[in-house]
């Protein structure tokens, strides 16, 4: 038996919102949905569900239909981007290396 996937309100809303920018960028720069599509290497339908924030579209796809049309997924240029990676890289290598679940919780109530 396999479960449906369900997602947050959250991200519903977000996926909606991201995939009618797509759409309206797509209209606003006059490329058809067949140039599209081709462009990002997908069929008409996938683009279709793209535009449609479906969450099963593979993100990739996704990000590459905003890259195509213009629509910025970060408040920020390549340049930004790429130091924005390089601090959140160096976050990470402070971090420890694995996280454990707390261990038994102290009852100190005396």
């Amino acid at each position: 038996m396999t479960m449906k996937r369900t997602y947050s309100r959250y991200a519903q809303q977000g996926l909606a919102l991201l995939g009618k920018s797509i759409r309206l960028g797509r209209l606003q720069h006059r490329i058809t949905a067949q140039e599209l599509a081709e462009r990002i290497g997908v069929s008409r339908s996938t683009l279709q569900r793209i535009e449609k924030g479906d969450a099963k579209v593979e993100i990739g796809l996704v990000f590459e239909a905003a890259a195509i049309v213009g629509i910025k997924l970060f408040d920020a240029d390549d340049r930004t981007i790429t130091g924005m990676l390089s601090r959140v890289d160096d976050r990470i290598a402070l971090l420890p290396k694995h996280v454990y679940k707390a261990g038994k919780q102290v009852e100190d109530d005396f």
